[in-house]
Order: C-alpha cells, then structure tokens, then sequence
C-alpha cells in the first residue's frame, strides 16, 4: 500500500478489517481495507433517503471500501471487479463477529482524476453521486470524488430508514439544569444539533414575550429575523418534532393526575390572503371557498379545567381536485376519510395512556366525533382512554329496543343538575338547569356495516325553566364508556363534558392571541414548525390563566422569573421599592392584565386570555428596562 496506493497504507478510520488477495500462482497480489463509513455526505444520504435520527442510529450498518490495491505488475481481465464480489460475500460475517454489527451496505470513494471506477461498476456497485471535495486528510487534496455504494441486504434501505425506537417519557433533556420554563418545555427536542435546539428556545422565547407580533417584530433584528426563517425552512425542523418535546412535558404534568381529560376538536387556519403559499388546500366546502390548513389537536385538561398541554395535533390541506366525496362517503373506508383523525387521535391517547398507568385518561369529543369505529376502537382497547362523546341526533342511532333518542325519552328523570354555559357569540353566558336521565344501552351498528353491537352508558341531560332570549336551550346525550350508575355519576360525566369548551378558547388564543393566520411562508413545510411553537406559546398563555383561579394563593414564582414578577410590579404600581415578598399567582395574574387593559371592576370576574396576552407584550420591554434599573432598586419598605 505505501509503495503502490496514492493514499498509503493508513490509517484507517474507526472500526476497521483488512484483507490480503492471494493467488495460489502468485502468492500475495494486493489487499482491501474497510473502516468506518463517513459521518455525512449529501449525495448518499438523499440516495438511501434517511432522517436525521436514523443516520445517526445506522451509520454503523455502512461500513467504507477504503482502500482498494492489485498491484500493477498483474493484469488479468475481470481480476478486480471479481475480487470485489468476493469480498462482500465474506465482509458482513467479519464485521458481525468483530464488532457485533451486521452491515447491510458497503460505501466507497473513486477518484475521477485518477481513474473511471470500472471494476466497482462491473461488480454492480451503484454510483450516486459526488462528495463536497472537502476532506480532512491532507494527502488527498485532489478534490470531489465519485461515490458508489453496494447494498449487501435486500431490505437495507427499510433497515437504515428505520428511526431509533424511543418511547415515550423516554427522552432525556439535551439541558441539565433547565434557565427557564422554555428549556424545561422543549429541552428534550431531538434535531441533533444543539444550534438548533437554542435556535427553538430564543424563538419561543421571542414568540411568548410578544405573542401578537409578527416574526421580525418579535426577534427583534435582521440577523435575528433571518436566522429564524432558516430554521424553519430547515429539513431537520419539523412541528412533530416540536410538539414531541412538548408532549414529553406534558406527561409529567398528566402523571399526578387521577383523571385527565383529553379533548379533541378541529379548527381550520385560514391563509386565503396568502394564496402563494405552497401547500394550502380548501378549509369550506363550497367552491371558491377560504383557502388554509386544518388542524386537528387533543389538549389534556384536569378536572378543573386546567390545560396540561397538547396530546397529538394532526396537520393538512384538503385535496381541492378532490371533489364529491359527499356522495361517496357510505362507500368509503373510515382509512380513507377526514373521520379517521379521531381514531388517530384516539390511538395517541392510547400511548400517553401506557406511561400514565395511575392516571384514568378519557377522550372527549363533540358530535362530530360520535363514529361507530371509534367505540370498536375503544372495545379492542380495554386499557386504553375512555370515551366520552356527544351524540348526533341525525345518527339514527338504534338500541337493541329502540331509536336511542326514545329510549332515553322513556327512561325516569334521575335529578336535576345546574350548569354553567360560558358566553357563546351573542348568547350570554347563564347557569343552565339540566334534567337528567342515564341508562346503560347497547347500540346497534349502522345500516350496512358488519360490526358488532357496542355497550355504552347513555347520560341524557335537557335544560328546563330556560330564559326566553335562549333561542337554543341546552340538549346533550352523551354517549361513554365509563360506567354511569347514580345520579352523581351522570352529574360528573356532564361537567367532564363542559369542560370541551376549553379547547375552543385555546383555538381563539392560538388565533386571536398569537396571530397564526398571520404568518407569511412560502411553503406549508416552513410554516408548520412555526406553527407548532405559536401551539405551545398559545397553551402557555392558557396555562397561566387557569393558573391564577385554581391556585390563586400559591407564590407567583411558580410561574414568573424573578425579573418578570418584579418588572411587573414596578410598571403596575409605577414604583421602584419592591416587596420583600413575592404576590401570590392571582395578584400577579390580575396585574399582568392590567396591562393589557383589564379593569378589575366588582362584576368583571377574573382575567381572560386576550388581556393576558396584551400584557405579556408589554411586560417584555419592562423586563429589559428592569436589568437595567437592577443596581437602583430598593427592597422592602
């Protein structure tokens, strides 16, 4: 090798195996070596077509030809390409009893300038392309060279496409200890590169501190600006990557829990101003109608209402060739239509379900999502969530005796139950009394379908004594899996279910509070990353609402920073002598929304989100001019 290769005898790279070719005429006539494949490099990594995540994980499945000698004194025809074959009929035995690795494709590098790579390809090696021409090992300096690649495997592409298995709650924070609640939220988000990772912190950052500004606006400089729109547009940055971290947050918080309710809805996102955007579809159902995505997300919520974070969001845009599927929809399978984002999100509960085995996780859903395969989804999951759905009159639902809806008419009154109904457009917010009825049913499968029946319990709540301005009093029947036997039982299910609203004003804070239907991309690929911080910025700002009612008398630190807490205190009271202890989460809440024009009057109640997020924007700039006014500060009376 040092007299005759170009490149020498080594050293090799990493792990590594040598060969010697010998001639029984001859003896010895030449030698192989093979190391450890290349870290990255563009042309074959789009060619076997993996992620980030399983490059990393399989890298050590490629193993590099790098050394390839006959010496030149033998000719004989097809010497080279034959050796070749041989070779890699021995070298994933080798490797595999050496290192414990089988791999299942061998990589090598051929440089143009010195020779044509015909013995690699008349041994069936694949060329794919060429290197940056950017090496490390001074003796070869002679610019790009010609990459092949031989896979040794017939599934070797689905092997080394294949992600490494985490689970979830598995994950492990790229942050040891954790500055702020942004490190703590997205710490264990996986892009492999820990650029990007404080890339995503200074963006939620920016995002949270001004929640209705647009992106210039809300990282403050060019350099800034531009930095975050090539994160986005990043291949390695995705919103499901994003959402994971998150997810993985939320877990902890669902863990103490004894019920957690994990409520689906669909919200379209309207970008019809944007109509350049790649990637949009139509949110109506009409011709011509608004252009945009729809997102369909699970938020878990407590009992009380408090919103623990994001579940599963499904993102994308309808088809706008695809047409008629109204009048196509009985010959449908569910796989094949909208309706399977419940079962999908259902699925995701599923998962959350096995980490959180203490916990009693019921998915709630309205009429939309009363699905006959989604309580045969729920039968092949004993384990898994509960369902709590509201039915749709317009089902035609059959019990074993009767319509569902004159089975339930027939049952007795068990009591009566006071709920309150938050405002809703014009209609005012009121205390709605409720008669109710429960019964356990079995439900027959629709027409057509060879299903079998489902057991489910059956709570029928109707409003009585309503106003007359009530143009739609109250009416739900509502369909569970949880067993309902007293009245106090079917009294629960009712209040679990009121607590669906919550996901609406969280869909009126992502769009409203953070201005999503704003942001300006070419591509849906870049905005949907974008989007999935503006949902953890938007759940934040939620969070912090419910926060300041269900655990009013706690330290505001559990939430603010000391310099937030204390920037505020300084813009609301308009002075410099701070308290020596800190306010509790309702007077911190309720002075935050004071800055974004919340009033306080004696009938005003508590703060709302959209004051919340008015004050978050102005806090951000009296946080910058406390640091300043730091060394100034008096403490204590």
């Amino acid at each position: 090798m040092d007299e005759h290769h170009y490149l020498g005898s080594g050293p090799l790279v990493g792990a590594q195996i040598r060969y010697l070719i010998h001639s029984s005429a001859y003896g010895c006539i030449g030698a192989m070596g093979f190391s450890s494949a290349a870290w990255a490099l563009i042309e074959r990594d789009k060619f076997i077509g993996w992620t980030e995540g399983a490059r990393r994980a399989n890298l050590q499945r490629v193993v590099c030809n790098s050394r390839f000698l006959i010496i030149p004194a033998i000719d004989v025809h097809n010497l080279a390409s034959h050796v070749l074959s041989q070779c890699a009929k021995r070298i994933a035995q080798d490797w595999m009893i050496r290192y414990g690795v089988e791999p299942v494709i061998l990589e090598t590098f051929v440089d143009p300038q010195r020779f044509s790579g015909t013995c690699y390809r008349a041994a069936n090696w694949i060329h794919v392309g060429k290197t940056s021409g950017r090496r490390a090992n001074e003796r070869d300096n002679s610019g790009p060279k010609e990459i092949f690649l031989y896979p040794l495997h017939k599934d070797w592409q689905e092997i080394l496409r294949t992600e490494p298995s985490i689970g979830l709650g598995q994950r492990t924070s790229v942050i040891d200890e954790p500055a702020d609640w942004v490190e703590e939220e997205l710490g264990t988000a996986q892009f492999y590169d820990l650029r990007l990772n404080r890339r995503l912190f200074q963006l939620t950052r920016d995002f949270y501190s001004q929640p209705q500004a647009p992106i210039p606006q809300a990282c403050g400089t060019h350099a800034k600006s531009k930095a975050a729109y090539r994160f986005f547009e990043n291949k390695r940055v995705s919103m499901n990557e994003v959402l994971s971290a998150h997810l993985e947050s939320t877990i902890e918080r669902i863990k103490p829990c004894d019920v957690v309710l994990a409520v689906q809805d669909t919200t379209s996102v309207d970008y019809t101003g944007h109509r350049g955007m790649e990637g949009l579809g139509p949110t109506g159902h009409t011709k011509d109608a608004a252009i945009g995505l729809l997102v369909h997300d699970t938020m878990a919520f407590t009992k009380d209402g408090t919103p623990l974070g994001l579940l599963d969001v499904q993102c994308w845009a309808r088809d706008p060739q695809d047409r008629g599927k109204k009048e196509r929809r009985k010959q449908t399978p569910i796989e094949q239509k909208e309706s399977m984002k419940w079962l999908k999100s259902y699925r995701a509960a599923c998962e959350v379900q096995k980490v959180c085995p203490d916990t009693v996780l019921v998915s709630v859903g309205d009429r939309e999502s009363d699905i006959y395969e989604l309580f045969l989804e729920a039968m092949k999951n004993p384990d898994g969530p509960r369902l709590l759905v509201r039915c749709e009159r317009t089902r035609d639902r059959k019990t074993e005796a009767d319509f569902l809806w004159k089975e339930m008419a027939k049952q007795p009154v068990a009591g009566k139950q006071v709920v309150h109904i938050p405002r809703k457009g014009c209609q005012l917010a009121r205390e709605a009394k409720l008669e109710i009825r429960h019964a356990p049913v079995t439900l027959k499968p629709p027409k057509g379908k060879k299903y079998p029946p489902v057991k489910v319990w059956m709570v029928y709540a109707r409003e009585i004594d309503y106003p007359q301005r009530v143009t739609s009093p109250l009416e739900w029947m509502l369909l569970t899996t949880v067993e309902v036997h007293t009245l106090e039982d079917a009294c629960e299910r009712l209040a679990w279910y009121a607590k669906r609203w919550g996901i609406e004003v969280y869909h009126r804070t992502l769009k409203s509070g953070c201005r999503i239907e704003d942001r300006w991309f070419d591509s849906t690929d870049s905005l949907e990353p974008c989007l999935a911080i503006d949902m953890v910025v938007a759940w934040r700002i939620y969070h912090l609402t419910k926060l300041g009612r269900e655990v009013p008398d706690h330290p505001c630190t559990i939430f603010f920073h000391e310099a937030e807490w204390k920037a505020l205190y300084i813009l609301v009271n308009k002075t410099t002598n701070l308290p020596v202890k800190e306010p509790t989460m309702r007077e911190a809440v309720r002075m935050l929304a004071r800055l974004g024009g919340f009033l306080g009057r004696k009938n005003d109640g508590e703060p709302g989100t959209t004051t919340l997020w008015r004050g978050l924007q102005r806090l951000e700039s009296g946080v910058a001019v406390y640091r300043i006014l730091l060394p100034h500060l008096r403490h204590g009376p």
